[in-house]
């Protein structure tokens, strides 16, 4: 029975309980955030704090919770629940209150939660084979680099794809693959260069995406932040994702058809396994 943390205090996940009237649950009003765990440490700990006071500003929802105690949080329930690997979830809502579209006091305390997720984030089987990826039009609102909890969307792109024998999906918008249904995108061209859409509000900022990013200009790889094709892709010699509960996960297939050979590809496999060890030295 896991620990999760809920509102200052920390109880079994069955007596956990937030409040029917919690503006996540009836307005998805909520950011949230993700971290990984490896070796029972934090992965690129600060580099989630800083997008989570970014997603609450955008959305001008004040949190007085210092990056510091975060940290406490995470690391007892790390002990709590004995997590070697896995996640952690922290979601953050604008609290309780009558329903109405008007936000609530400024005073309004917070919801805050956490919980852990043990699971293998190394030993993938999916990043040994490759996933299938199936493009699906990108129907999202226009906001997509705030992380917030209105996921609807990407778990209906997820089932979608889940439907025509895919593992995930790639959201599409005018032509232009924006990014994987929660993940970056990535092509690898014959020239070697790595490209992956820039930054936008058509995007998440992901973490794991920076400092893959970072690992692959360390390596001396050529990296290109620009928009591409779902042609493009399917004409590249390699594809890949990147997330926090995935690193680097190879993409062997789009739509049915493969890419470069049909197996993970040699940069891929090379940044996934250089990320690992950066991050296991980093973490915290």
């Amino acid at each position: 029975m896991r620990t999760v943390y809920v509102n200052g205090e920390y109880v079994s996940e069955e007596d956990a309980k937030v409040s029917i009237f919690d503006r996540g649950f009836l307005f998805a009003d909520g950011v949230y955030e993700v971290t990984s765990v490896l070796d029972g440490k934090l992965v690129d700990f600060p580099g989630h704090c800083a997008r989570l006071r970014r997603s609450l500003g955008e959305l001008a929802m004040g949190f007085p919770m210092s990056d510091e105690d975060l940290l406490a949080i995470h690391r007892r329930l790390v002990v709590e629940n004995k997590l070697q690997e896995g996640l952690i979830y922290l979601q953050v809502t604008r609290g309780v209150a009558e329903r109405d579209f008007l936000f609530p006091p400024e005073e309004t305390p917070r919801t805050v939660v956490l919980f852990t997720q043990a699971k293998p984030l190394i030993e993938s089987a999916l990043a040994a084979r490759g996933q299938k990826v199936a493009t699906v039009e990108d129907l999202r609102w226009s906001r997509c680099d705030i992380k917030t909890v209105q996921l609807l969307y990407p778990s209906m792109a997820k089932m979608e794809a889940k439907s025509r024998g895919a593992d995930d999906a790639w959201l599409v918008r005018n032509g232009q693959v924006t990014e994987g249904s929660s993940n970056n995108a990535y092509i690898v061209l014959e020239d070697g260069t790595i490209v992956t859409r820039d930054l936008s509000n058509v995007i998440l900022s992901g973490i794991t995406r920076r400092a893959v990013l970072k690992c692959a200009r360390t390596l001396q790889m050529k990296v290109v932040e620009r928009a591409f094709s779902v042609e493009e892709a399917l004409t590249a010699v390699e594809a890949f994702t990147t997330s926090a509960s995935g690193f680097v996960m190879p993409v062997v297939e789009i739509d049915g058809q493969k890419i470069g050979d049909g197996m993970p590809g040699p940069t891929a496999k090379h940044l996934r396994e250089v990320y690992i060890a950066e991050m296991r030295k980093a973490a915290i």
